[in-house]
C-alpha cells in the first residue's frame, strides 16, 4: 500500500517592521530659536462646544503639539508639568468654565508667568466653515506652524487689540497666493494639467479672450500684492506679482486679559483687570489655586507612570498629524 506523508506545511511570517519617525527638529533653521510646543488641556469638566474649542486650538497649535492629548480626572498641573519637561514643552494652553465664562489661560513652563483670558466670544472652525460658499482647508494645511514665512508657510494666526474696548481678536486663517494679471481660465489650466475643452470655440484665442470669466486675478483690489523672490508654484513665479488672499479657518475668539501672574497658575500677581493687582500673592500653591477654580483633582502621588508614556506617545502622534 501507498504510504501517504503527514508534511507540516510551513508557515511563513512576515516580520513586522516599525516604521521610523522622523524627529522634528527643536531649533529654527532660520532664527536659531528654540522651536516652542505646546500642551492644550482643560481642568474641570466643559462642555461639549468648548470640548470642540480644545481639539481646534489643538490643530492650531500642530505640528508642535499632541493632538491626542489623554487627561484624566486624577491629573493635576504637576502631573502635566512632569511629562513636559522631558519632551521639551515650553508653553501650556488651559481651558476651564467659570459661572460667567469660559476661561483660557497662557502659561510659560516650568515656571511661568500665565496670563489668563476671558473668553467673550468664540465660534468653532465647523461654524466658520458652514458659513463659507467655499471653504478652504487641504489636507497638508497643518503641517508648518502658522508662522509667516511665504515660501513654507500657509496658514497665519493673527490678533488685533481694540484699545476702546480692550478686547483682542484672535483670527486663524489660510493664505492663498495668485498670480496678479493672469485670467482664472490660464490659471486653472496650469494648476490642474487637463486639456481644455475647446468643442465650441473658434479659435484657441477664444479660449483666454472669452468674457465672463475676468482677465485678472479675483479680488486683486481687496488683496495686497507681493514680488516672490522665489518660485513657488506653476504660476507663482519668481519675480512676479501674486496676491496674497486670506480665508478664515477658524477657530474665531474674542479674548479681554484679566490678570497676569508672575508663576505658573499661581505667585505674584503683576496685573489684574479689576484692581487688585500690584504685589499680592495668590494663597497657596498650584494645586490650592487649582480648587479655587472649582477643580477636584487628586494629589500627585495618585498618577503613575503609565499616563506619563500614553502623552509621550500622543505627542509624538500629534507630530506626526
Amino acid at each position: 500500500m501507498a504510504r501517504f506523508h503527514n508534511r507540516k506545511k510551513k508557515v511563513f511570517v512576515k516580520p513586522i517592521v516599525k516604521k521610523q519617525q522622523q524627529q522634528q527638529p527643536n531649533v529654527d533653521h532660520i532664527t536659531g530659536n528654540k522651536i516652542p510646543k505646546s500642551f492644550v488641556f482643560s481642568r474641570g469638566k466643559l462642555p461639549g462646544p468648548l470640548r470642540q474649542l480644545q481639539m481646534d486650538l489643538r490643530k492650531l497649535m500642530l505640528p508642535y503639539t499632541a493632538l491626542k492629548l489623554k487627561e484624566k480626572k486624577r491629573n493635576n498641573l504637576k502631573d502635566f508639568l512632569n511629562v513636559a519637561g522631558p519632551m521639551g514643552v515650553t508653553h501650556f494652553l488651559i481651558l476651564s468654565k467659570t459661572e460667567t465664562s469660559p476661561v483660557l489661560r497662557v502659561a510659560k513652563t516650568p515656571q511661568g508667568p500665565t496670563l489668563t483670558f476671558k473668553i467673550d466670544e468664540y465660534s468653532l472652525a465647523v461654524d466658520i466653515s458652514q458659513s463659507q460658499l467655499r471653504p478652504r482647508c487641504p489636507q497638508d494645511l497643518f503641517k508648518n506652524p502658522p508662522l509667516v514665512k511665504l515660501s513654507s508657510c500657509q496658514r497665519i494666526v493673527l490678533l488685533n487689540y481694540n484699545k476702546d474696548t480692550k478686547l483682542i481678536d484672535f483670527r486663524h486663517y489660510s493664505i492663498r497666493l495668485q498670480p496678479v494679471g493672469v485670467s482664472r481660465r490660464i490659471r486653472k489650466f496650469v494648476q490642474n494639467h487637463q486639456v481644455p475643452d475647446l468643442r465650441n470655440l473658434q479659435d484657441v484665442s477664444d479660449f483666454v479672450t472669452k468674457a465672463g470669466y475676468g482677465s485678472e486675478s479675483e479680488a486683486d483690489e481687496e488683496a495686497a500684492t507681493v514680488t516672490l523672490t522665489s518660485d513657488l508654484s506653476r504660476v507663482n513665479r519668481a519675480s512676479t506679482k501674486s496676491a496674497v488672499k486670506l480665508q478664515e479657518i477658524g477657530p474665531r475668539m474674542t479674548l479681554q486679559l484679566t490678570k497676569i501672574e508672575g508663576g505658573l497658575c499661581a505667585g505674584e500677581v503683576m496685573f489684574s483687570e479689576y484692581g487688585n493687582g500690584g504685589n499680592k500673592k495668590k494663597p497657596g500653591n498650584e494645586e490650592g489655586n487649582e480648587k479655587e477654580d472649582g477643580e477636584n483633582d487628586g494629589q500627585m502621588e495618585d498618577s503613575d507612570e503609565d499616563d506619563e508614556a500614553d502623552n509621550e506617545e500622543d505627542m509624538e502622534e500629534g507630530e506626526e498629524d
